[in-house]
């Protein structure tokens, strides 16, 4: 599993009636996007170190790099 800085991590709910988590990665310590994921959970603003168990699952967002030049 890979992910880049600014997806999104989508834990799923173990129990019926459970619902999802989700967090946004703000950090990737892992080689080549891999885990652990430094990662803000969107429900309580908790951050933390996060490796992924076989529950979660990562929604890619397109990165722009924004290269900015002095005038």
């Amino acid at each position: 599993m890979r992910a880049a800085v600014g997806d999104r991590l989508i834990i799923k709910g173990h129990n019926v009636g459970d619902h999802d988590r989700d967090a946004e990665v703000l950090e990737v310590h892992g080689e080549d996007g891999g885990p652990p994921w430094m990662v803000r959970w969107s429900d309580d603003g908790h951050e933390g170190l996060f490796f992924p168990g076989p529950d979660a699952a990562i929604e890619h967002f397109q990165h722009h790099h924004h290269n900015r030049t002095a005038p």
